[in-house]
């Protein structure tokens, strides 16, 4: 299965989104981009508001993990730094992927951004397992090192419910497990 969207080739961190950017140079990519420094603020500039939401949401995420999930972070000093010098390019670690999970590559953490299209991948048996839902916004396979968040938008995927993600990716990764007694599920 061919990998559609954009980032590092090398990524440890991908957020999975049913629907590319409408814009002319990065609409409907057939493979995996790595964009050039520049082309976050382009497609925010062109797409507009929802898409520089989703790099915003996606950047201030990263900044939320502990290093020793992502070490990648250290790369600049503040989220919105790391946005517009490191997100998705070369060397980064990370992707925005328009494509179902790709589960071949190793120590990799999927994230699929936004229940509706969780379960349309489900019920397209594009998954690769059976989901555990905490609540109505997320859920993991812990085989798959997957999990389900609410979609990239401050409303959706507020600051309270980036620490929970966070949370719940540190105990994935460290654990291999979800341990929700060591924190408190967010209010919807």
């Amino acid at each position: 299965m061919s990998e559609i969207g954009f980032g590092c080739n090398q990524y440890q961190l991908a957020f999975y989104v049913e629907n590319a950017p409408q814009f002319s140079s990065y609409a409907t990519p057939n493979s995996l981009i790595e964009l050039p420094p520049s082309a976050i603020n382009e497609i925010s500039m062109a797409c507009g508001n929802g898409w520089r939401k989703q790099f915003n949401v996606y950047a201030k995420f990263i900044y939320n993990l502990s290093s020793s999930v992502f070490s990648g972070k250290t790369a600049a000093p503040t989220w919105q730094q790391y946005r517009d010098t490191q997100l998705l390019q070369q060397g980064s670690a990370t992707a925005l992927l328009f494509s179902p999970p790709n589960y071949t590559r190793a120590n990799t953490l999927h994230i699929i951004a936004g229940r509706g299209y969780a379960k349309k991948l489900a019920s397209q048996n594009l998954l690769g397992g059976n989901l555990t839902w905490l609540n109505d916004e997320f859920a993991y396979n812990i085989e798959n090192k997957l999990l389900v968040s609410p979609f990239l938008d401050y409303r959706q995927l507020s600051n309270r419910k980036i620490v929970f993600l966070a949370q719940m990716c540190e105990q994935l990764v460290q654990h291999n497990c979800i341990q929700l007694e060591r924190f408190q599920l967010p209010q919807m």
